[in-house]
């Protein structure tokens, strides 16, 4: 609403002018509010915490994980496909897929694992006032559980227990050489990138050496649990484990700050430009005459506006 408006119709143009009480629209993309970062001050203590948090471009979860399994050498690749007979590997019409197939499927039915942890080993020493803790070495903590969902044939049950089976001979009890049952790990944390579309990339990563299933659980059946997946647990015994992204690469990704947002404006044209540099009570009036051009002419006519010469 105007302070003071008045108007006069000349021609087929009806031009009013007026003082407007509210000045606050007139120049919105030059807003300086909209060239304030997102969130509270940087110079505020919630401020650096939310900027600290946009470095890293939010939080890592626990859901977003990915698992890669490297098999031994005495696990052969077609050891998967041969633990049935062949007369119940021909009812299950080449549905038990090779070692190296499972291998990447046993990816998506890993349900949670525990990516592991690392000690420094201490020794107190003290020659006056309080002690001293001496770091004299690291150690791990030598096993994780990992759950793993089950299809209907138990060929992750029986991925494990062909890994298990390079460690020992079952009819005559004879244990193998450590090499031939130790394989890796590669535990990795995703997250979504701009950059890739959203899509999950990599964020960090440990790779756990000289691995093997130590135990797989049992597996428990139950009437009542009629709409339960079937699980096992595996606990995986390694000797240590690194951070690829930090001890092979040398670095890894940490993000960007807090971005200003760009306000892009409309394209007017060169007479919409014109328009823009008029005052603010001629502005309205000068619209008006320009749109009431755009759908005179025989162009604007027939498309109602929607297509009109250039410069406008």
């Amino acid at each position: 609403m105007a302070i003071l408006r008045g108007g006069r119709r000349i021609g087929g143009f009806d031009i009013r002018l007026g003082i407007p009480r509210d000045k606050s629209l007139d120049n919105v993309q030059g807003d300086e509010r909209l060239k304030r970062v997102q969130g509270p001050t940087k110079e505020s203590t919630i401020g650096r915490m939310m900027a600290a948090v946009a470095q890293g471009e939010g939080f890592a979860r626990p859901n977003r994980f990915m698992v890669d399994f490297i098999l031994p050498s005495g696990v052969k690749d077609d050891s998967i496909a041969n633990v049935l007979t062949e007369k119940r590997r021909s009812t299950l019409d080449g549905e038990l897929a090779k070692n190296t197939e499972i291998q990447r499927g046993l990816r998506a039915y890993v349900d949670s694992v525990d990516m592991p942890g690392r000690n420094l080993d201490t020794v107190d020493f003290k020659t006056y006032g309080p002690k001293r803790s001496i770091v004299n070495g690291h150690s791990f903590g030598g096993e994780i559980t990992m759950s793993v969902y089950c299809d209907k044939y138990l060929r992750q049950r029986s991925f494990f227990e062909m890994w298990q089976k390079a460690a020992f001979d079952q009819g005559s009890n004879n244990v193998h050489f450590y090499d031939e049952y130790t394989g890796g790990l590669r535990i990795y944390q995703l997250g979504a990138f701009a950059g890739n579309a959203d899509r999950d990339r990599i964020a960090y990563g440990v790779e756990l050496f000289e691995c093997f299933p130590k135990t797989i659980s049992a597996v428990s059946y139950s009437h009542g649990d009629n709409d339960t997946i079937q699980k096992i647990s595996v606990v995986l015994a390694y000797r240590n484990w690194i951070n690829i992204t930090m001890d092979e690469n040398g670095s890894y990704t940490t993000g960007g700050g807090y971005q200003k947002p760009v306000v892009i404006g409309a394209e007017k044209g060169f007479i919409g430009g014109l328009l823009d540099k008029l005052p603010p009570e001629l502005r309205r009036a000068g619209r008006d005459v320009v749109n009431t051009i755009r759908t005179k002419v025989p162009i604007g006519a027939v498309t109602g506006g929607k297509v009109f010469p250039p410069l406008f």
